[in-house]
């Protein structure tokens, strides 16, 4: 058995590092978890190198074609996925493992596996984020001065199929290398329709929701006081589900961002109400008409209202004159308290400056939110 391992490993004869070529066709991108941070892909992995101790005669220079019975008495590169945490070959209906002899010594060795990668992701642009994954190929055993892997064709040596993901949409697809390592590179641009049904649309629904107490009498405290709560209720249920199915990090993700801030404004909707002070008399209240009804007045002295007699009795008595000099009229001096007091008549008033305020808020934060993530 010794004597076999000797002599079908191409290593114990010494010399310089065995050159294999790597061909790559993407099947399918079979699944991408957030949650796990990682992805499934299932591919063509073709090795492509010489022995020329399986070189043979022929005529035809036709290659011969073995199936994985064959592979197990001859050697083989040792290639492994890095950061892998589970793969497999096909075996279905048997293996699907193809080896390819030519006549020169020239193989083919090519395995249909499915892999389940690792892929660190950054969720600070989420849902509005581009990833980028990478599949990484290596050599177990061997070191670059034993076995040099390179990409057999260069830039085409990955091809893909047609992949369609429903939340991704694959931007570019290109492989890679550094020293003995090979990168099959892609970049996910997440589709953003998807969220916008499920999370962007009833967030928006529940805030403009929410401004809809604005327009109702600050007297119908059942009716406010119920809408504010549902829509308080309703944006906590939304937060809730996102974050169930995203990863606990440690950061803040710009959906995050954007479901907070809602979730403020409708609290302040409710926190907008409770700012209205209440009062007994409340027709006095909505009947203010700008004018003061109280009875401390300090009014300038005048004259009093007397004739001035003459000694002729025949002569009409006159008055004096009882216009108000120049700069005379109406003054009043209001306290702290009466300005107090004046606020509380005049608090229907915030109804009117929400109306136009919390729309306006919302709509710059908008702006600015979609401005800079998009």
């Amino acid at each position: 058995m010794i004597a076999l391992w000797w002599s079908s490993n191409p290593f114990c004869w010494g010399g310089a590092a065995i050159p294999v070529g790597i061909d790559v066709q993407v099947e399918s991108i079979d699944g991408i978890s957030e949650v796990n941070m990682d992805f499934t892909i299932t591919l063509y992995l073709r090795h492509y190198w010489k022995d020329e101790r399986l070189a043979f005669p022929s005529r035809t220079n036709q290659s011969r074609t073995f199936d994985s019975r064959l592979v197990k008495k001859i050697w083989v590169p040792d290639v492994f996925f890095v950061h892998s945490k589970r793969s497999f070959i096909h075996d279905t209906t048997m293996e699907n493992i193809m080896l390819r002899v030519y006549p020169d010594g020239n193989i083919l060795y090519s395995v249909r596996v499915t892999v389940t990668a690792l892929c660190s992701m950054d969720f600070s642009s989420f849902p509005l984020d581009t990833q980028n994954c990478s599949l990484e190929l290596e050599s177990y055993a061997y070191n670059e001065n034993d076995l040099m892997l390179y990409w057999k064709n260069g830039n085409d040596s990955l091809r893909t199929d047609e992949i369609v993901l429903s939340q991704f949409f694959i931007e570019h697809f290109h492989p890679s290398s550094w020293y003995n390592r090979l990168f099959i590179n892609f970049i996910l641009r997440r589709h953003i329709f998807f969220f916008m049904l499920q999370t962007y649309f009833p967030t928006m629904l529940m805030v403009v929701l929410s401004w809809v107490s604005f327009w109702i009498d600050r007297r119908a405290v059942p009716a406010r006081v119920s809408l504010g709560i549902t829509t308080v209720l309703t944006m906590s249920t939304i937060i809730t589900g996102v974050s169930s199915s995203m990863p606990q990090v440690s950061y803040v993700k710009a959906v995050d961002i954007y479901l907070w801030t809602s979730f403020l404004f409708v609290f302040l909707s409710v926190i907008e109400y409770a700012a209205i002070p209440s009062t007994s008399n409340a027709s006095q209240a909505m009947a203010f008409d700008g004018c003061f009804h109280d009875n401390d007045m300090e009014l300038t002295p005048f004259s009093r209202m007397a004739p001035a007699l003459t000694s002729d009795p025949l002569t009409t008595p006159t008055y004096p004159d009882l216009r108000p000099t120049g700069g005379t009229r109406l003054r009043r001096q209001r306290s702290v308290r009466e300005n107090v007091d004046l606020f509380v008549s005049n608090s229907y008033m915030i109804d009117s400056y929400s109306r136009l305020a919390f729309p306006l808020s919302y709509l710059l934060f908008n702006i600015i939110y979609w401005c800079l993530y998009s």
